[in-house]
């Protein structure tokens, strides 16, 4: 509850005045039956019309004042609630883009899509309705059965007998309701990552004719969430049959009581009615109290989830603070017997080494899951290495603050991903103080200046995703973003593969006027095979590094790649 508590500091005032506000009201409702029992026996017993008018009056001007109060009241709890539920959702934001990519991949981006919608939410519901009831209901309970013993301590016991066993039923109910509750939110995140999958693979899905199987398998998980609420709703529907039916014969041995009472003198009709009104009102009071428990522990459970989110360590700037900085040798980058594995699996990579000069382009090829994209993931410490070290300027990354590593690598991932925007706001990423001459420039080494020119410019809109672009203006684009940082190191992880071959040669050769030591991962044997170095990758294993003719010679996997690649044309030349 820690992160809750701090999340409302900035709004103390408001949680001290909700509830004031709404313990005034609550004050106004137990006047009332007195009010009314004094109608009763001076006004309309005695015929005192003068008398009626007057506590009617009283009434009326009590139910307005106290109709104020209950909405100021309610105002201050709405207020703290949202801005709780803001600084939650910015700190959970801010918190996840903390994240490493180890970190995300073990979450799953539909359970931190729940976690800012839906956990939120219901932290905020629970706020609000705590600041307006829960001390307001527990006054009004033993307010009335304080006022019952004002009217007669006889029959007030019955508020004593009835009181603590209400208590211990919602007790009750509240302890049963709380896994439950958990239960029902992980099946949520299921049902949130169904519908995540769905939308993002609809093409795919309808190009398969797979929508009943989709269809199938969403009403699976949401069945599976339906029984969850079920089981989770009729443990909290109890709680309303029991206090009824505890109150019911709190009312029963109430009036058996009170009867005895009026037919000795002891009690007059009034002091009946309002021993009745303030049994009615703790009724009412104790199911607010019951259905705030509900609330309360869906709350408690979401915060709980939250928390948990929060409490994790972000990915830290260093992972080795004690490490020295490294000498220079030349070499811009180095791998040196690195090795990788995912969390749960085996080894993605295993005792890679090479070394890269400034300037130098480096090509990676292999076959789907070789582990082509886990190798340069590597630099910019997306993953760490789990063995070995893996070398920027001589300077192991693990001693690097992240901030300047990703600021001196540029990186092109195999997705090409554009922001609503334009593309001058999309390019800027890569340097946000860049001019429009370094724009364009950056535009043209990527191949991209028919892209701007027949889009309108630079400040033409991009849609959410560039769903407004082909794949491979994205792709151009995102290039150009990189190209617009100025890297030393620049990785095209597959970047280049919606782009049509003489595109492909035109950019490459662009990238060679370059400073920056550039990495190509590609199935392209077209794309690497001028390189000053190609790794071929196998299962995580570097299986030949070379030349092109080198590796020609001496690598069956890369020849047969080259090959497959190239049989058409050298037919034709034959």
């Amino acid at each position: 509850m820690k992160h809750l508590f701090s999340c409302l500091k900035r709004f103390r005032l408001d949680c001290i005045l909700a509830p004031l506000f709404k313990l005034l009201e609550a004050s106004l409702e137990l006047i009332t039956p007195l009010i009314v029992a004094l109608i009763v026996d001076e006004g309309i017993a005695k015929g005192n019309k003068t008398f009626i008018v007057l506590m009617c009056l009283v009434l009326v001007g009590m139910a307005l004042v106290g109709c104020a109060i209950s909405v100021t009241g309610q105002f201050f709890a709405a207020r703290a609630a949202v801005g709780c539920s803001a600084e939650l959702r910015t700190r959970l934001f801010q918190k996840l883009q903390s994240f490493s990519f180890s970190q995300i991949d073990e979450m799953g981006t539909s359970t931190m899509i729940t976690r800012m919608t839906s956990d939120v939410n219901q932290v905020q519901t629970g706020v609000n309705q705590t600041l307006r009831l829960f001390l307001r209901s527990p006054f009004i309970v033993f307010g009335a059965m304080a006022m019952a013993f004002t009217v007669d301590a006889k029959v007030a016991l019955v508020f004593v007998a009835v009181i603590p066993l209400l208590a211990i039923a919602v007790y009750s109910v509240m302890g049963a309701g709380i896994p439950l509750y958990k239960k029902v939110q992980a099946k949520l995140d299921a049902v949130f990552l169904s519908v995540r999958e769905n939308l993002a693979g609809v093409r795919v899905i309808r190009a398969f004719s797979l929508e009943k199987k989709e269809r199938e398998g969403f009403q699976k998980n949401n069945s599976e969430l339906e029984r969850a609420q079920l089981r989770a709703g009729r443990v909290s529907a109890l709680t309303g049959p029991i206090t009824y039916i505890l109150v019911n014969l709190a009312i029963i041995g109430l009036l058996y009581l009170s009867a005895g009472q009026v037919e000795d003198g002891i009690l007059l009709n009034g002091d009946v009615i309002a021993l009745y009104s303030y049994l009615a009102q703790i009724l009412v009071e104790l199911v607010k109290l019951a259905n705030l428990i509900v609330t309360m522990t869906k709350a408690v459970s979401c915060q709980q989830r939250l928390g948990k989110v929060l409490d994790m360590e972000g990915e830290p700037s260093v992972l080795e603070p004690t490490l020295t900085n490294g000498h220079a040798d030349g070499a811009a980058v180095r791998f040196e017997h690195v090795s990788f594995a995912y969390a749960g699996g085996g080894n993605a990579l295993s005792d890679i080494t090479f070394m890269a000069r400034q300037g130098e382009t480096i090509g990676i090829i292999g076959g789907t899951g070789a582990g082509k994209s886990t190798l340069v993931s590597l630099l910019p410490r997306f993953y760490a290495a789990t063995q070995g070290r893996v070398l920027l300027k001589g300077r192991d990354v693990r001693g690097v603050p992240y901030e300047e590593l990703r600021a001196r690598v540029g990186i092109v991932p195999q997705k090409a991903v554009l922001f609503e925007g334009t593309i001058r706001s999309n390019l800027l990423w890569g340097n946000e103080n860049a001019t429009d001459e370094e724009l364009m420039e950056a535009v043209r080494l990527a191949q991209a200046e028919d892209v701007v020119t027949s889009k309108g410019g630079l400040d033409a809109p991009v849609e959410q995703e560039g769903k407004n672009l082909s794949g491979g203006q994205r792709q151009r684009l995102t290039i150009a973003r990189a190209l617009v940082k100025k890297p030393e190191i620049l990785i095209l992880d597959d970047s280049a593969s919606a782009l049509d071959y003489a595109t492909d040669a035109r950019l490459r050769v662009a990238l060679r006027t370059l400073d920056s030591t550039v990495f190509i991962v590609s199935q392209r044997a077209a794309s690497v095979m001028h390189s000053d170095l190609i790794i071929v990758l196998e299962g995580g294993k570097a299986v030949a590094m070379g030349r092109h003719e080198e590796l020609l010679k001496s690598c069956n996997i890369y020849r047969e790649i080259y090959a497959t690649q190239f049989r058409d044309a050298e037919e034709e030349r034959a």
